[in-house]
């Protein structure tokens, strides 16, 4: 099953040297208040480490819906947005204040999907943690929740925080919880302490979250498997255990640890993986699919039997069988209403049908990143 009950290295994360903490909302704002304590209590956890940190905190809207009159976390998007506003200043001055007590300076980064779903901004923020680590100051993450929308919202912190890990070349993700990790049958008492099938893992894991919080532990394990595979080991434990970071550091056995897959997959390749937002499908038939996987060849017009979305050149888009197994994405050549008209055809009519082209292939294979199993999975 790819599951075991005791850790697998026993000699803690001597080697990372960088690593991204993320703290959820039921950890720093349990029912909606702040609790500046929880967050002394980690900022000196976080702040007497010899790494560089990079923290991607929740609490901006469960710290401020409270001082719109509220008394429950908000279901509307702009009462979201409004609560964000206000919260999101609260929480960083809470932090601020947190890791001034060690000397420590502190930057707010806010981040939309549009952020890391265009390349050159995606390179943009990059750079920008870059410099703001160089310099020794700890970035304080959140999702930009004043200005989102449906469209353009990551989701959750869960899956920004695995996002920035890759995006930053973390070591190490430390998703803290108000859970001690992973229970087996998620039966609330018995922890599976190392994983490293995340698949067969999901069997273990029950529906919820907590009453501020807006991901649960299969979200927990969306961001693993996404940190996992940009060469990151992530431990899920509980947040309000004391000196819980340096613990796990040492070597200490809490929570449930996923192992680091590897740094194969390059940053660009990641990005199109993981990072940007597909536009639409192309449906290829089996022989082009056995081509792709196999023979690790580009995605010619020829294989190519349906298309399904709108989108325009250079958009990243999901291929898939007819029958929904995803097989890779990729970043087209070709727009939508082009392909359709090039669908079927061998690459030498690319020009005789459009009048140009561009290249010959519909998606180069630089350009295409398969699915985990290569033989795709139904979507």
């Amino acid at each position: 099953m790819g599951l075991a009950k005791t850790r697998g290295d026993g000699l803690g994360f001597a080697s990372v040297r960088r690593i991204v903490v993320k703290l959820g909302s039921a950890v720093i704002a349990p029912g909606g208040r702040l609790d500046e304590e929880a967050i002394v209590r980690l900022a000196g956890d976080m702040a007497t480490s010899d790494r560089e940190v990079v923290v991607v905190s929740s609490g901006a809207v469960a710290s401020g819906f409270r001082a719109l009159g509220l008394e429950a976390m908000p279901r509307s998007i702009v009462q979201k947005q409004a609560a964000a506003a206000v919260g999101q200043q609260r929480l960083m001055a809470a932090w601020a204040g947190a890791f001034q007590k060690h000397g420590r300076v502190v930057a707010q980064v806010l981040l939309t999907a549009d952020d890391l779903d265009d390349r050159a901004r995606h390179l943009n923020a990059r750079r920008t943690l870059e410099a703001l680590l160089a310099a020794g100051v700890i970035p304080i993450i959140n999702e930009n929740d004043s200005v989102s929308y449906a469209e353009i919202k990551l989701g959750d912190n869960d899956r920004l925080s695995a996002l920035v890990a890759g995006l930053v070349g973390a070591d190490l993700l430390v998703i803290l919880s108000s859970i001690d990790g992973v229970y087996e049958q998620g039966d609330g008492k018995r922890v599976i302490a190392w994983i490293e099938n995340i698949g067969a893992a999901r069997r273990h894991i029950r529906a919820g979250t907590s009453e501020v919080g807006t991901g649960g532990m299969a979200t927990k394990l969306d961001a693993a498997e996404i940190a996992v595979e940009a060469g990151a080991h992530v431990v899920i434990a509980r947040g309000a255990q004391d000196r819980v970071l340096a613990r796990i550091l040492g070597g200490e056995a809490l929570g449930t640890h996923f192992p680091a897959a590897g740094r194969g997959v390059g940053a660009r390749r990641r990005w199109i993986g993981r990072s940007t937002r597909v536009r639409g499908t192309i449906v290829v038939d089996e022989g082009c699919g056995s081509a792709l996987t196999e023979r690790g060849a580009s995605l010619l017009p020829s294989g190519v039997v349906g298309v399904e979305g709108e989108f325009g050149e250079g958009a990243c888009v999901a291929v898939r069988y007819k029958d929904g197994r995803v097989l890779a994405r990729g970043l087209t050549s070709y727009s939508s209403g082009e392909i359709r008209r090039l669908r079927g055809k061998k690459s030498a009519d690319i020009e005789r049908t459009l009048g140009y082209c561009y290249r010959e292939e519909i998606i180069h294979r630089d350009d295409l990143v398969l699915t985990a199993g290569s033989k795709g999975e139904r979507s």
